[in-house]
């Protein structure tokens, strides 16, 4: 009977480690599912804020669902979201992607970004195409929502909006 109880327990072990395992891996694949895009683009010094970690932009660096970008002075950083829209940011700009959502088959989705200051240009992508009243960009004085495939936000040059 001993030997049972001790073979349960060792199956319990395993089960346990096993369900363990494949939560952690559900896991990362949800935190992958907030890649928005990548940084493809950097002149000068930008930083990326995430969780309340500020860091460096590095070329090739992943752009994620809530991170806040900030442009120095005299510098620009391009983005390449999934979905294939392209981010300009230009000098002194902060951008927050508040929400990103792209399916890679259907092409739906939404995007929802604000230009706290500086500059931006866009160049709408699938997501424009297929669901264009889901792609909205924020400033601090008004939000566009995008009908176009082109255009440039200029929020301005706020000090209190870093």
């Amino acid at each position: 009977m001993r030997n049972g109880t001790a073979s349960t327990r060792m199956f319990t072990l395993t089960c346990a480690v096993l369900a363990f395992t494949g939560l952690l891996a559900v896991g990362g694949s949800a935190l992958a599912s907030d890649e928005a895009g990548t940084i493809k683009t950097l002149k000068g010094t930008a930083s990326v804020e995430r969780s309340g970690q500020k860091t460096l932009a590095v070329l090739g660096d992943k752009v994620m669902v809530s991170d806040r970008i900030q442009t120095g002075p005299e510098s620009s950083l391009g983005i390449t979201l999934r979905d294939n829209t392209l981010l300009s940011a230009g000098a002194n700009s902060t951008l927050v992607l508040n929400r990103f959502v792209f399916d890679s088959t259907t092409h739906a989705g939404a995007l929802d970004a604000t230009v706290k200051r500086g500059t931006l240009a866009v160049v709408s992508g699938k997501i424009a195409k297929a669901s264009p009243d889901n792609v909205i960009f924020n400033t601090p004085s008004v939000a566009l929502g995008v009908r176009g495939t082109e255009f440039i936000i200029d929020a301005g040059q706020r000090d209190g909006d870093k």
